[in-house]
């Protein structure tokens, strides 16, 4: 006979999970019962909210299945925003959390939550477990769910008599999940297929635009085989840095809001535009009826609800993005084109490069340019959101996938030092390094235990101006400086990190940045860098709210 609870441990340890990341409360104790003999590692976080982002660090450094664990009620919802976080940005994690008994649901018990009527809009799937006998399939297809076609979190709800309930079981794991109207499409349609590569051989401006959807589907490969076979540039999202290489000749790095200027104006420019696993959202295409203007498009998605949900496509491919572009790859031979085209936009490179003033004044960029040269392409980068997000996005050199791990789709503050958690237990081997604003670091600034308990060798660079920074940005850019409410009073980073047995560092000039960044990565615990920046430096580029990506300030095409 098996317990609810021990079916559950099983469960996960059958669907290969290794670390679990949560916070143990009333009704989810026969679960903690059955972790405490397990081989399962379960890291003690100071605050739910962090168990879900580290879990969704976790998948996002790894390609597997995040896992956090909550007790009813409270904590359940303390999971919501890193639920929805994941959920913003398909990530596949799966979130357990306990319940009241099953004859106490409706009835406003102790600590009693809907939180499956909660989550409904912010999970792909979410399971009330009400029968023991039900659990061990429940968790098959949870990870099922969570980890094909488009990624993405399951919740399930877990009443206390049920993890106390007694049944005899085997855990099916070899039994094939089939869920009647769940069948992901892999292959694309050979005919659209075609047709996109005659569309690319016909282009004389190709380019292409890669997403999140090319990190998840582990399709950076093709991405560069695609690019490298016809000449063809690359410009990605926030979301698929990475993807292809940051020094690679044929990568114009991030367009968007806070994109390179030569990826907007080739975006504008080009007369093809191939979507791979991106989503068309208002950060990246401005205005859009302006957004490539010109260009006949390209769509390849594992979701089909994606393909002409903001952008009218002319021809849309669904279908997984890594076998897609395989595809695609066998119906191209290697031929480089496109020279006049690639060209023209090494001119734009030229004109319009990323630059700040270098003046002895300590600049964000400086901090993460610098990280970026002594890392070299290695390690794993987490940043919070903010001004210190898009500083990272545009001046750290990514050349691997799984190598930056960022809130894309909500813009979750708060959310990069428990990510950067998980992303430590994906890969262990490689350093990590929270890039973080002072006031997103102070909303789980709580999980200095964590790292401290666990002596997690998370390295946090705090790019301290002692303002909510992009608010502030606009507030002097569109509010004629009223900065209303977006100062933070002075806070000595390097005291509350050693409250908590972590060792720091203050740094105000220069000249003491590397030697920072050397120290820290010399430790061999957490380790905290207050970087006290310039006040008010801004994000530039920048496009305006409302209009076309080719109308930046810092720049105009000409």
């Amino acid at each position: 006979m098996k317990t609810g609870a021990k079916i559950l441990i099983e469960g996960l340890q059958h669907e290969g999970v290794e670390t679990i990341f949560g916070y143990p409360g009333g009704v989810v104790l026969p679960v903690y019962d059955e972790l405490y003999n397990s081989d399962l590692q379960h890291i003690l976080v100071r605050h739910e909210q962090a168990a879900a982002h580290a879990a969704d660090g976790y998948a996002r450094a790894s390609g597997r299945v995040g896992v956090c664990l909550a007790t009813s009620g409270p904590g359940a919802c303390n999971l919501v925003t890193g639920i929805a976080t994941a959920y913003m940005d398909s990530v596949p994690m799966v979130a357990i959390t306990g319940q009241v008994p099953t004859n106490l649901l409706g009835n406003d018990a102790f600590q009693e939550s809907d939180i499956t009527g909660i989550t409904l809009p912010i999970t792909k799937h979410n399971y009330l477990v009400k029968r023991t006998e039900d659990l061990g399939h429940v968790v098959r297809e949870a990870f099922y769910i969570a980890g094909t076609g488009r990624q993405g979190p399951v919740l399930i709800d877990l009443p206390k008599d049920v993890s106390t309930g007694e049944i005899e079981y085997e855990y099916p794991e070899n039994e094939p999940v089939t869920l009647r109207g769940y069948q992901p499409t892999v292959r694309g349609h050979a005919r659209q297929i075609e047709k996109a590569v005659d569309m690319l051989l016909e282009a004389e401006r190709p380019l292409i635009y890669a997403g999140g959807g090319v990190i998840a589907s582990n399709a950076s490969a093709e991405l560069v085989e695609l690019s490298e076979r016809l000449s063809v540039p690359v410009t990605c999202t926030l979301m698929g840095l990475g993807g292809i290489p940051c020094d690679h000749p044929l990568s114009l790095g991030m367009l968007g809001m806070h994109g390179t200027q030569y990826a907007n104006y080739a975006v504008t420019e080009s007369d093809l535009l191939i979507a791979i696993g991106a989503r068309f959202d208002d950060r990246v295409t401005g205005k859009l009826d302006t957004f490539a203007p010109h260009a006949r498009i390209i769509h390849i998605d594992i979701d089909p609800a994606e393909i002409g949900k903001n952008k009218k496509v002319d021809v849309p491919i669904v279908g997984d993005v890594k076998a897609v572009l395989q595809e695609m790859i066998t119906r191209i031979r290697k031929e480089p084109r496109y020279q006049r085209w690639n060209a023209r936009i090494q001119a734009w490179k030229e004109k319009y490069p990323l630059q700040y003033r270098s003046d002895g004044v300590l600049r964000p960029q400086y901090v993460v340019q610098k990280l970026s040269e002594l890392l070299d392409g290695e390690g794993t980068i987490v940043s919070e959101v903010g001004q210190n997000q898009m500083w990272t996005a545009q001046y750290f050199c990514f050349k691997k996938p799984r190598t930056w791990i960022t809130s894309g789709g909500l813009g979750t503050m708060g959310y990069g030092f428990p990510a950067s958690i998980g992303a430590y237990f994906a890969r262990p081997d490689q350093p990590v390094f929270d890039i973080a604003g002072d006031g997103s670091f102070q909303m789980t600034i709580q999980e200095l235990g964590t790292v401290a308990q666990y002596n997690i060798p998370v390295k946090i660079a705090i790019l301290n101006n002692r303002f909510l920074g992009m608010v502030r940005q606009w507030q002097e850019l569109f509010y004629d400086r009223r900065y209303s409410y977006t100062e933070l009073p002075p806070v000595d980073f390097v005291k509350i990190a050693n409250a908590y047995g972590v060792e720091g560092m203050r740094v105000e000039a220069v000249e003491d940045v590397v030697p920072a960044l050397k120290a820290a990565l010399d430790c061999n615990g957490p380790y905290v860098m207050d970087f006290r920046i310039e006040r008010e430096e801004n994000v530039f580029p920048m496009v305006p709210a409302g209009a076309a990506i080719n109308e930046m300030i810092g720049g105009h095409m000409q």
